[in-house]
């Protein structure tokens, strides 16, 4: 009883009792194909040249008691003062007070960058991002102060883990001998990049499943998180053997999904155990999850059972363009998300990239003048999917809103229109 009453709560007040209600209408529109014209309802067509324009009004109330998250990635915590318990409070009630001022009830912290952790673990080292050295204790538990400075601030915590990722780019330069790389170096794939545990291997799985069982055991974290850094590449050679050691009867393709979807159902049954929340961040389109890094978004949101909520990355922007195709705009990726099968189990929210503030996205309209360089385009992309049916916002990241040194005043005015539109109730 007190883990339901705990999930129950948790739920309750990350994503608001309103969303559960609205649900059910939400599935039956997906289910006999109106979907599509009522999220265009909610988002003023890119295509026609109006993505920069207010929404239209909603039939009903905007809810405002959703998801309202950002991401505090391994790239805050390089700019964090670990020399001490007392500096790393300091800078992490700083963090939370921020995040509460604007409105967000969720902060994603991204506590397994690297195969490693920034907490102690019996599966992997410390990260090299509290000491500089993997595997060197920092003297405290960065995790534990993390979630009670959250807490302190009104606000829920979701562990943010990178499944498989060991090293990338020279990223940790160094691994040490606690490092699963050099302990199971039998678990580990490398592509020209980097080094990753095996998709294919069940006892990467379990133990990848055992690590998120004891975090929810020693924290009291209001959720788990993945990213969206599954298979790491479409080379046939990175995983070749594995599959020739496999039954065959799947495709190669077919085969990496199975893998991804074997370990998304085996954590998601330990977080179940705990009352803990799973979510996941794939990328915003359908076809570079699928094919690209063999996650299968949709089965995610059509069947229970692989997670609780799913939070695709639209990080371009409303009018994007490139080579006069709107396919990855903004617009056109929510509807598609927002018009797949969805069972009752599974929330659907997205993400938003403020690292985009004054850079543009690389569209054939990017730059200045653009949506990027309004001062509001985050709480304007925010409505439009609100109103379309998003169960709630998360923003990446932290340090583009409240650390931007090239765009110190955007990002302010940003902070700005999103603290009216997450603070109206």
């Amino acid at each position: 009883m007190a883990v339901l009453r705990r999930m129950a709560a948790v739920l309750a007040a990350a994503w608001g009792l309103a969303l559960f209600l609205a649900l059910p209408a939400l599935w039956d529109l997906a289910a006999d194909g109106k979907s599509s014209a009522a999220v265009s309802e909610g988002l003023s067509g890119a295509e026609s040249g109006n993505a920069g324009a207010e929404p239209e009004p909603a039939a009903e109330p905007v809810d405002s008691g959703g998801l309202r998250g950002v991401w505090v990635s391994y790239l805050e915590w390089q700019e964090m003062d670990f020399s001490s318990a007392e500096a790393f409070r300091a800078g992490a009630g700083q963090m939370m007070a921020n995040l509460a001022d604007l409105g967000a009830n969720t902060v994603f912290a991204h506590v397994r960058p690297f195969g490693d952790a920034l907490y102690p673990s019996e599966f992997f080292p410390f990260s090299h991002l509290c000491t500089g050295t993997q595997g060197q204790d920092p003297g405290f538990d960065p995790l534990a102060i993390l979630v009670e400075a959250a807490h302190g601030a009104g606000l829920s915590l979701h562990a943010w883990v990178n499944p498989y990722r060991l090293q990338a780019g020279g990223t940790p330069a160094s691994l040490c001998d606690a490092s699963p790389a050099v302990t199971h170096p039998d678990w580990v794939r490398r592509t020209g990049t980097g080094l990753y545990l095996n998709p294919a291997s069940g006892e990467v799985r379990q133990y990848l499943a055992d690590s998120l069982a004891e975090l929810c055991r020693n924290y009291d974290i209001d959720g788990i998180h993945f990213d969206d850094y599954f298979y790491p590449t479409t080379d046939p050679s990175f995983d070749a053997q594995d599959y020739a050691e496999s039954d065959g009867a799947l495709s190669l393709e077919d085969w990496r999904r199975e893998n991804v979807n074997a370990l998304m159902r085996l954590c998601h049954g330990v977080t179940a155990e705990y009352g803990v929340p799973f979510s996941v961040s794939p990328q915003g389109s359908l076809s570079g999850c699928r094919d690209g890094q063999y996650s299968d978004a949709a089965l995610w949101l059509a069947e229970p059972g692989y997670c609780d909520v799913v939070i695709p990355q639209l990080y371009w922007g409303r009018d994007y363009r490139k080579n006069g195709s709107s396919d990855l705009a903004l617009d056109t990726l929510a509807r598609t998300w927002l018009s797949l099968p969805r069972c009752g189990e599974v929330q659907l929210c997205f993400g938003l990239a403020a690292s985009r503030i004054g850079e543009g996205d690389g569209g054939d309209r990017s730059g200045p003048g653009t949506e990027w360089c309004s001062g509001r385009a985050l709480a304007d992309q925010a409505q439009a999917l609100e109103r379309a049916g998003a169960q709630g916002i998360v923003l990446y990241r932290y340090d583009s809103l409240f650390g931007n040194a090239l765009y110190p005043t955007l990002a302010e005015q940003e902070t700005d229109a999103l603290r009216v539109l997450w603070t109206l109730d």
